[in-house]
């Protein structure tokens, strides 16, 4: 019987969540790879109307990425396995939804504060989320929205396959204070475009 080489290991795309109150960051990583993704590409410009600021940029230019994930339980279901035979695919589709949550010890401390007569509370953070999409895109972003479409249910009416379109924000140096490590990784994206833009154009000029 032949036999054949291993194929290339096909890198999953992914969202990991940090959050400094919780020891463990959420990690997300897509069951299946969406076929697309789309991303919009918008310039900082200086909004002043002189000629000398007709070229002038104010930071990284404003991106926002839109996908849709699959998610259904069948392999699962298949194996037996207690988790998805008890609550379908519920936790992963509850993992990505917390991305919009506060953390409840911040609620329960603001709602404490507030309670004492404290004039001004601190608005919650949201945990630094990475977008990974390859060794070359690893993006701090802000989910912006999620709208989650159930298709399928159990008998007990978990949901066990779903559609979901997220839409990130991608959040740059212009964005974050320069204590973040979110700053930093965005830093490191634009220094790796950079260089994949200067090959493209020592290729082209080549073919010149």
């Amino acid at each position: 019987m032949p036999t054949y080489p291993q194929g290339p290991r096909l890198l999953k795309g992914a969202i990991v969540a940090v959050d400094f109150l919780q020891s463990i960051p959420k990690v997300i990583v897509f069951q299946y790879n969406p076929e697309s993704l789309s991303r919009s590409i918008q310039a900082r410009t200086a909004s002043g109307g002189a000629k000398s600021d007709a070229l002038r940029l104010t930071g990284a230019p404003e991106e926002t990425i839109t996908l849709s994930v699959e998610i259904d339980a069948i392999d699962q279901l298949e194996k037996d396995e207690k988790e998805a035979r008890e609550m379908g695919i519920y936790p992963q589709l509850s993992v990505l939804e917390m991305l919009l949550y506060p953390n409840t010890l911040q609620v329960i401390g603001n709602a404490a504060l507030a309670a004492s007569g404290t004039l001004e509370v601190t608005p919650m953070e949201a945990p630094m989320t990475l977008f990974i999409w390859g060794v070359r895109r690893i993006l701090p972003v802000k989910v912006t929205s999620l709208t989650i479409t159930e298709n399928t249910h159990d008998l007990k009416l978990n949901p066990i396959r779903a559609k979901v379109d997220l839409s990130l924000r991608v959040l740059s140096y212009s964005d974050l204070s320069v204590t973040s490590f979110g700053y930093y990784a965005f830093l490191a994206h634009q220094t790796v475009k950079e260089t994949m833009a200067l090959t493209a154009t020592m290729n082209n000029i080549n073919a010149i």
